[in-house]
């Protein structure tokens, strides 16, 4: 099987490798508070073993997925790290490889007809602006609209101030934003469901039809160990109690499904089947 693409009924799902480095603290600081460590973080281990290092350090990799429908319509959800000199230089490795990805993929970035930003962390914002040659902010997918939660955006403030004129205003002045109120439907096999927790206004992305779905999971869970056990709580959710709950509802929701997938942004293979479908 092609460990980047997987189909959906008539979508077709791409994942886009922006790319991969370590996080700036070890894993084991990220998640604090584990239940039986030692057997916890070596099932994770053997789910994702690139991501753990010997000396504690976590390997992430950062995927963007693209969904192909069959009327040629494109989303992409989300946008990865970005170029040099994007929000996301002060952590994550730059520059991203994404415009390469998506040249291999056959799609043109003018192509792109809807993203998907699940929320407003600068490894998820990086090429959705980018500047041009005269150093002017522009919006790297020209012809798309850029959907996000209106309680998102609502908390940019303490999410990051800084993205109000480094994303928000130049998507604003060419009249590309759209904002949605919780779940929305894109399309007959896509459709937005809010998420809230990991930020105020996260949402994923649910690809399905008849009994079988794909779930694009943005931050709703960012680790092998939380595979492992949904209820563990990562140190940088905003609300861990609502990360919580929309974690397990969602893959609750999958667990009930003939046929479940895992679309994740930051584990080294980009899906998973999700335990107990097959």
């Amino acid at each position: 099987m092609d460990r980047t693409t997987r189909t959906i009924g008539t979508a077709t799902v791409v994942a886009l490798t922006d790319g991969k480095g370590l996080f700036f603290q070890p894993a084991r600081d990220a998640f604090p508070a584990v239940p039986d460590p030692e057997q916890t973080w070596l099932r994770a281990a053997a789910l994702d073993p690139v991501a753990h290092a010997t000396n504690g350090d976590w390997r992430l990799h950062f995927h963007c997925f693209a969904v192909r429908l069959p009327d040629d319509r494109v989303i992409l959800v989300d946008a990865g790290i970005g170029p040099a000199g994007s929000p996301a230089a002060a952590w994550a490795p730059v520059p991203g490889d994404l415009p390469a990805q998506l040249a291999a993929a056959g799609i043109d970035p003018g192509e792109v007809d809807e993203v998907v930003l699940t929320h407003l962390h600068t490894d998820h914002v990086g090429w959705a602006v980018v500047r041009d040659g005269e150093g002017n902010r522009r919006p790297y997918f020209s012809n798309a609209r850029y959907l996000l939660q209106r309680a998102e955006l609502a908390a940019i403030s303490t999410i990051n101030p800084g993205l109000e004129a480094a994303l928000i205003a130049p998507l604003r002045a060419t009249g590309q934003l759209s904002l949605v109120d919780g779940d929305t439907r894109l399309a007959a096999q896509v459709r937005i469901v809010a998420t809230p927790g990991h930020t105020p206004g996260h949402q994923s992305v649910l690809v399905e039809t008849d009994d079988t779905a794909m779930l694009i999971t943005g931050d709703l869970l960012v680790h092998a160990i939380q595979l492992v056990d949904p209820d563990i709580a990562y140190a940088h959710e905003m609300d861990p109690a609502k990360a919580r709950d929309s974690r397990v509802r969602m893959l609750s929701d999958l667990a009930g499904r003939s046929s479940a997938t895992l679309a994740v942004a930051h584990l080294t293979e980009p899906f998973h089947d999700r335990p107990g479908t097959h």
